[in-house]
């Protein structure tokens, strides 16, 4: 029962890092993307949100993503006149997001992704060799 609460937290965690990854790839996709005309709203950054919850069935907690949301920081702005989304004194409204930021989410996301598939390898051959030791 314990290697498979351990293959069930891992899983967890692993699905939880993967949607934190795809909302940092979407993010940084979006780093430029500005309003379509003048006044026109830029993409605005998206989070993610963990939390704990009771997995009642292997009596731990495990992680699970609780939201993902908005960002609803101000703008920045970049002067640049001849673009399309400039508003009349020539500035575009640019995403709210740090591309180095989101950079370093990506890092910190894969690294612990990493530790969870690394935890869900060392269950799974600890589950085989010990399957193997009763055959045998």
């Amino acid at each position: 029962m314990d290697i498979e609460r351990a293959l069930r937290i891992s899983a967890a965690g692993m699905q939880a890092q993967t949607t934190r990854l795809r909302v940092v790839a979407e993010n940084l996709a979006n780093a430029d993307s500005t309003g379509g005309s003048a006044g026109a709203d830029p993409y605005r950054r998206k989070t993610v949100t963990f939390e704990n919850r009771l997995d009642r069935a292997i009596g731990a907690s495990t992680v699970r993503v609780r939201r993902v949301g908005v960002d609803r920081s101000e703008f920045p702005t970049r002067y640049d006149p001849s673009h399309p989304a400039a508003d009349a004194r020539g500035y575009v409204r640019m995403p709210n997001l740090d591309t180095v930021s989101e950079t370093m989410d990506m890092r910190e996301a894969q690294d612990t992704y990493s530790a969870n598939l690394a935890v869900l390898e060392t269950s799974r051959g600890m589950l085989t060799r010990t399957i193997e030791a009763l055959r045998g």
